[in-house]
C-alpha cells in the first residue's frame, strides 16, 4: 500500500511540474532577442524541411542574421561570381565527425555534414542594392546586420547516406523567414555601381535540378559534390570572433578536419583581386573556381576539350589556339578559344562578356556580365605571346 501511495505521489508531482519549453525560433510575429537561447543544430537524415529555421544553423535575432555556436563560417581565396552577390558560407558537422584532408580534391566529408551559403547584397537607397566586390562577411558584431543587407537566398548542401542533397531557401522581404523553393525563384534587383551606374539583374535562385549543373562535377556518377571546400580555396585567414586565423588550421582545431598539414605546406590559390599576385595565378584561380568544376576531364564540359581546372597545364586544353567542337552562334564566328595577345578574337572572352543565355559562359549562376572578371581574363590573354596557325 505504501508503494502504491509513493507511485501516485510521484505522478502527481510530475504532472504539476512545468514542462521544459523548447528553445524559441525566429518568426515574423515574434523576433528573437540577440541573447535568446539557441536550440542545437538539427540534421534531417531524410525529408525536406519547409523552413530554414528548422535546421537551427542560422537565425534572425537582435536585428542580425546569427550563426549557431558550432556553425563555422569560412570564405574562399577566389569565389564563384553570382551577379555580384556577397556570400556567407558556413560548415557544420555532428560532434565527433571530421572531414579527411585531400590536397587536390574536395575533402571527404562524413554523413551529417551541412554546408550553408547565404547570398546577400549591401543595401543602397530604396530597394536598390550595391554592385560591389565580395570581401567576405563581417561577423564581428555578432552576425550580418540586417538593416545594411538584403538577404536573397540560403542554399544548403548536406551529406546523407545516399549522397549530397541541395536545398534552396528564399528569404521573404521582411528578412524574417527563408522558405524552401524547390522550383527556384526569380528575384528582380537593381544593382548600383560605385560610379552611380544602374543595372537590372534577374537573379535566379536555382531549382533543385539546376544545382546539378554546377555540383554534378563527375559525369560518370552524376552525383553532387561540394565545389569550394578544397585546400587551395580554403588556405587563407578568416576574421573570427576571437581573432584572425588560417581556415585550415581552424577547421583542424575545431575537430572538423583531420590529416591536414600545416597551412604553409598546403596548396593555395591566388586571390583574383590581389594586385601583388602574378597575373597568371590570378587568372587561373578565377577560371578554376568559375569554370573548372564543369570544364575538367570528368566534368560535364569535358567533351568540349576545354579544361580550365587548376590541374590542367597543357596550353591547348586551356584554349590556346584551340578550335571549337562546333562553330556558329556560340563562337561569335571566332576561330579559336584563346588567341595569344588578341582577347577580342578569343571565344573565351566573347562568351564571358555575353548575357545572351544561348551564348554566355558560365551558363548558370549569372544574369549580368562580370566586368572585372572579363577584364582580368582579357589582360591574361593580352599578355600571352605567340600566334595561331
Amino acid at each position: 500500500m505504501r508503494y502504491v501511495f509513493a507511485v501516485l505521489l510521484s505522478l502527481l508531482v510530475a504532472g504539476c511540474s512545468k514542462p521544459q519549453e523548447p528553445a524559441p525560433t525566429a518568426s515574423a510575429d515574434a523576433p528573437l532577442a540577440a541573447d535568446a537561447p539557441w536550440a542545437p543544430v538539427r540534421f534531417f537524415a531524410d525529408g525536406q524541411p519547409a523552413d530554414l529555421a528548422e535546421w537551427n544553423l542560422l537565425r534572425v535575432a537582435g536585428g542580425r542574421l546569427q550563426l549557431n555556436r558550432e556553425v563555422l563560417p569560412y570564405d574562399l581565396n577566389t569565389a564563384l561570381f553570382s551577379d555580384y552577390a556577397h556570400k556567407l558560407r558556413t560548415l557544420w558537422m555532428p560532434k565527433g565527425q571530421a572531414a579527411s584532408y585531400d590536397p587536390d580534391n574536395e575533402f571527404d566529408f562524413p554523413v551529417g555534414t551541412v554546408f550553408s551559403k547565404t547570398f546577400y547584397y549591401p543595401r543602397g537607397e530604396g530597394d536598390a542594392v550595391l554592385r560591389s566586390y565580395d570581401d567576405g562577411p563581417d561577423l564581428r558584431g555578432g552576425g550580418l546586420e540586417l538593416s545594411k543587407v538584403r538577404l536573397v537566398e540560403t542554399r544548403l548542401l548536406l551529406r546523407r547516406d545516399s549522397g549530397w542533397v541541395a536545398l534552396p531557401y528564399v528569404w521573404n522581404r521582411e528578412q524574417t523567414q527563408a522558405k524552401l523553393m524547390r522550383g527556384g525563384e526569380l528575384v528582380s534587383l537593381e544593382l548600383v555601381a560605385a560610379d552611380g551606374g544602374r543595372e537590372s539583374a534577374d537573379y535566379a535562385v536555382p531549382d533543385q535540378n539546376q544545382c546539378a549543373g554546377c555540383h554534378g562535377t563527375d559525369m560518370k556518377s552524376k552525383a553532387l559534390h561540394p565545389i569550394g571546400p578544397k585546400a587551395r580555396h580554403l588556405n587563407r585567414d578568416f576574421a573570427y570572433d576571437d581573432g584572425l586565423q588560417n581556415q585550415i588550421a581552424r577547421w583542424t582545431q575545431a575537430g572538423y578536419l583531420k590529416g591536414a598539414p600545416a597551412p604553409q605546406q598546403a596548396p593555395r590559390d591566388a586571390n583574383w583581386r590581389d594586385p601583388a599576385a602574378p597575373l597568371e595565378a590570378r587568372a587561373r584561380a578565377y577560371l578554376d573556381i568559375n569554370c573548372g568544376h564543369c570544364h575538367s576531364p570528368k566534368g560535364p564540359g569535358n567533351t568540349s576539350g576545354l579544361w580550365l581546372n587548376a590541374a590542367t597545364q597543357e596550353p591547348l586544353r586551356l584554349g590556346r589556339c584551340k578550335l571549337p567542337i562546333a562553330a556558329g552562334h556560340g563562337t561569335g564566328d571566332h576561330r579559336y578559344g584563346v588567341v595569344p595577345g588578341k582577347p577580342d578574337e578569343s571565344i573565351l572572352i566573347y562568351r564571358m562578356r555575353s548575357d545572351d543565355p544561348s551564348v554566355m559562359m558560365p551558363e548558370l549562376g549569372r544574369s549580368v556580365v562580370h566586368e572585372e572578371g572579363v577584364k582580368l581574363i582579357r589582360d591574361w590573354i593580352a599578355a600571352q605571346q605567340g600566334q595561331c596557325g
